[in-house]
């Protein structure tokens, strides 16, 4: 089998596995965990932001972790963290176990970004490591297109599908002990911190904005689907479809960003993002824009976090496990931040106004972009 393909294939289920089911399919059974645990708007932001905390957490320990252990080890690590978080959401009997679960199952995330891009450094030859990296970070796509029927077919029985969820996640840690490199290309001087230059700032501020408007839909995508349309959780399960179908488009990040460059890549996909926020949230948003909506928003922000990827490694080239971190840390920085203030602000001033200024938000990142040549840099 080609090195190429069996890194993309195992990269591509790890990353749908704990993107796609122990992180994102979260915000897909809110409305009907919200309902059972009594956890309400304000609540269930905070226990989101838990989950991309436990995302930064992690993504830090990971990269070092990569660059000592190999990728092997783990992405094997993530996959049974993943299960462990994943069989706590379907055991939770109150919103504090819950919440841990959560925080637990987010960080399993954190610890497979980094592992994916040394392993591809690592046995991937270099005119195909951007395509296979781009491949591997679309995995998420599939994970949460994979969620939505899942929740059609069990009717919302959101402790039900989070433990097929873990027996997934364990069958993935078998396929990563067998198919990853056990130790990863290392740059020489490797723990001390990376140079922030004015590139990697840039990254940092683009990617936290981005991070942070993307709450709008990923932590409450069904709560605004529920408040716009009345839909339960079946409903909403096609609205992940939508955005999980759509997100698969993130496979050509990388094709993209060579054609057009970063710069313009980067803003059309943030602007596209915020419009799909606003049709699944705005007033009068009917199941058609809804729909559109969703598709938009998960096309874009795989779209862009193929972008923080390469832009992070072609930062750093001889440490991409760190590269990829920063950027990957600083989406998930602004989750943390973005979930409980969009929580605040739904509750507070209501769901027209939270998504106008996430939408704003999402826009805001490209300024960090401005004026930068429209390469790989």
């Amino acid at each position: 089998m080609n090195t190429a393909f069996k890194i993309g294939v195992t990269g591509f289920g790890v990353i749908a596995v704990c993107y796609g089911f122990a992180r994102f399919a979260f915000g897909l059974f809110l409305p009907e965990i919200d309902q059972q645990l009594s956890l309400g708007p304000t609540l269930s932001g905070f226990i989101s932001g838990g989950s991309f905390l436990g995302y930064c957490i992690a993504i830090i320990g990971s990269a070092a972790l990569t660059e000592r252990f190999g990728p092997r080890r783990v992405a094997v690590g993530a996959s049974l963290v993943a299960a462990i978080g994943m069989i706590g959401i379907a055991t939770a009997p109150n919103a504090i176990w819950l919440a841990c679960a959560v925080l637990i199952a987010g960080s399993s995330t954190g610890l497979a970004s980094p592992p994916m891009a040394a392993a591809v450094v690592t046995a991937v030859k270099a005119d195909q490591q951007n395509k296979t990296n781009a491949t591997i970070n679309a995995g998420t796509s599939v994970g949460v297109a994979l969620s939505g029927p899942i929740a059609l077919l069990i009717a919302g029985e959101w402790r039900l599908a989070f433990g097929g969820f873990a027996v997934v996640a364990v069958i993935m840690a078998i396929i990563s002990a067998v198919n990853l490199p056990s130790s990863a290309k290392m740059a020489a001087q490797q723990h001390r911190l990376p140079k922030l230059d004015g590139n990697v700032l840039r990254l940092i501020i683009a990617a936290f904005l981005m991070g942070a408007a993307s709450t709008a839909v990923w932590s409450f995508g069904g709560k605004l689907a529920t408040l716009r349309l009345g839909w339960d959780s079946s409903d909403v399960g096609v609205l992940w479809i939508a955005i999980g179908s759509a997100g698969i488009a993130g496979a050509y990040a990388g094709n993209l960003v060579a054609r057009f460059g970063m710069t313009i890549t980067h803003w059309l996909f943030l602007g596209l993002m915020s419009i799909g926020m606003l049709a699944i949230g705005f007033e009068g948003a009917n199941t058609v824009t809804t729909f559109i909506g969703g598709a938009l928003f998960g096309g874009s922000y795989v779209i862009l976090t193929g972008v923080y990827l390469i832009w992070g490694i072609n930062a750093l080239p001889r440490r991409p496990a760190t590269g990829l971190m920063i950027g990957f840390l600083m989406i998930a920085v602004g989750q943390t931040a973005g979930a409980p203030l969009f929580g605040i602000l739904l509750n507070t001033l209501g769901a027209e106004y939270a998504v106008l200024a996430f939408a704003i938000l999402s826009l805001l990142a490209g300024l960090a972009r401005t004026g930068q040549k429209a390469t790989f840099a």
